[in-house]
């Protein structure tokens, strides 16, 4: 009995709006970019960028996946791509080449997936970067009137409340605040498996091991661990019998993420209007989201409050990112709280989901789990208990994470709508494309990568990077993002994921019972199909 993820039905109402659509839609031959088909017929393109025979190809011949994008979607449907999109995406490159256009029901995108044309991409994405708005998050906020968090923001608007919350959650000064914090949930999770493993393990006292799926504990970890950090609060999910309350947040992220994809492609007004079940679940997901956490963001003013009456000595602990800003007075209460949401939502799955991926890697790799914990030991016996200096020595720590998210990143696409026109594979891209960076395809590319299903920690350590394949490291690790829209939760992420893995490293040796390649599948996010099972034995 896990937090196993709910696969969502697509119902008939959803396939009739999608025949209706296929019937009644018969697109232009130009992919529809914002709302308006992109011919690129008289385009100035920058001189130094003519193709070998001094032509640029158009927009209109860069390979595509179908014309109609309502029978796109249909086929999406049917031969079920959407939970396999990272393969999809890989089998196209496969047999298009390096970039290809796709036109699904409301969706358009150029794809691509080499570092160089990745560059090319950023280097245009201006001072305010934009990203795929997710839509069905946006009429979500608008239909309950909420504030909308910088996820969902573009623009002045965007950049403004971004710098206000990049001082508490990625400057250094913050870090350095919420590190110990973390280390403490981390040595707790710890020290919890300790006692399961000597409770239920098999084996001489002391050596004991036991093998379990350890995806809800990882969870139930990522859950206290981003409470801890951004409400300044713990709230004992690693006593014996968690609060069912959140257990249910977990299953809203997941019942969230699980119905955010195909919503993307489909006209959300009218879904709305018909009042469609896929709607209803993904409304009332957000919904028990925002209740956990507007009772959280209740508990965390009442502290404030009570902390700034007592005066001067009230005021010395951390108190989270949301003790922070409200004591700060930047944000408004609104802002704070819509951003605030919007971290939490954002910060379960996404860690852990590759901590199980990292166990896994590690158990069925015991040469790199060796030399990770060699380093580990040392760094953590020379650290004296600094939490942050034990990850500074350990650089391996950081290159599994890296690694890990090569072969299994969380988000599957990094978008970016260029500023100006620019051309990728000698193809016209006009200003206002969404452009997508596919980063499954490219971290599994031998193009890329030398050896590229190989789980190699080390392939990121500085002497090693100069001799990969597309020289250097620019571009090819691109989990988090990259530039001013990078992950706003980048920072904790890492090093939540970082101090798990240390601790588990220095208290049990990994090895799993199978070391078959898992299988994945896509939500918003990529995660196994089935959890791998993992064997922990003390050390």
């Amino acid at each position: 009995g896990g937090f196993g993820l709910r696969v969502v039905c697509f119902q008939p109402d959803v396939w009739a709006v999608l025949a209706r659509s296929a019937r009644g839609f018969r697109t232009a031959a130009g992919a529809v970019v914002d709302g308006k088909v992109g011919a690129c017929k008289g385009a100035e393109v920058p001189e130094s960028k003519k193709g070998v025979d001094g032509q640029v190809r158009s927009f209109e011949e860069i390979p595509h996946t179908g014309r109609n994008s309502w029978v796109n979607l249909l086929r999406f449907w049917r031969e079920d791509r959407f939970r396999h999109l990272h393969k999809h995406m890989e089998r196209t490159f496969n047999s298009l080449g390096p970039i290809y256009r796709e036109h699904v029901g409301t969706q358009s995108s150029v794809n691509i997936m080499l570092p160089s044309d990745i560059s090319e991409l950023f280097r245009s994405e201006g001072l305010h970067p934009r990203r795929m708005t997710l839509q069905p998050w946006a009429t979500h906020r608008e239909t309950r009137q909420h504030g909308k968090g910088v996820f969902l923001k573009n623009g002045e608007e965007w950049r403004a409340d971004r710098l206000l919350l990049n001082k508490e959650v990625m400057m250094s000064e913050a870090v350095r605040r919420f590190i110990p914090l973390l280390d403490e949930v981390a040595q707790d999770f710890c020290h919890m498996m300790q006692t399961k493993v000597e409770r239920e393990g098999r084996g001489e006292r002391g050596k004991r091991s036991l093998t379990i799926n350890p995806s809800p504990d990882l969870f139930r970890f990522a859950l206290e661990a981003s409470c801890h950090v951004l409400y300044g609060e713990r709230i004992g999910l690693f006593s014996s019998s968690p609060s069912l309350e959140s257990q249910k947040f977990i299953w809203a992220v997941e019942r969230m993420l699980a119905t955010t994809p195909p919503l993307l492609y489909l006209p959300h007004r009218l879904l709305l209007h018909l009042g469609a079940p896929l709607w209803t679940q993904h409304a009332s997901a957000w919904d028990h989201i925002f209740t956990h956490a507007e009772e959280r963001i209740q508990r965390g003013y009442q502290r404030l409050s009570h902390s700034q009456s007592r005066g001067p000595e009230g005021g010395g602990r951390y108190k989270g990112v949301l003790g922070q800003l409200m004591a700060k007075g930047q944000l408004s209460l609104e802002l704070i709280k819509a951003n605030i949401t919007e971290l939490m939502a954002g910060a379960v799955d996404t860690t852990a989901v590759p901590l199980q991926f990292a166990l896994f890697e590690l158990g069925r790799n015991p040469e790199v789990q060796q030399r990770v914990r060699q380093q580990v030991q040392e760094s953590w016996a020379q650290a004296g208990g600094d939490p942050q200096k034990a990850l500074q020595e350990a650089p391996l720590l950081k290159g599994t994470i890296r690694e890990t998210l090569r072969l299994y990143p969380v988000g599957t696409t990094v978008q970016r709508y260029p500023v100006k026109d620019i051309v990728l594979q000698n193809y016209h891209i006009p200003a206002g494309t969404m452009v997508q960076a596919c980063l499954y395809p490219l971290g599994r590319s031998a193009e890329v990568f030398e050896d590229p299903l190989r789980f190699d920690p080390g392939r990121w350590g500085k002497s090693r990077e100069e001799g990969q394949r597309g020289g250097g490291t620019g571009f090819r690790s691109l989990a988090f993002g990259f530039g001013a829209r990078q992950c706003v939760g980048r920072r904790i992420a890492e090093n939540e994921m970082q101090l798990l893995l240390m601790h588990i490293l220095l208290g049990f040796d990994l090895s799993v019972p199978s070391s078959e390649d898992i299988k994945t599948m896509c939500t918003l996010i990529l995660m196994p199909e089935t959890p791998p099972k993992i064997t922990f034995t003390k050390l």
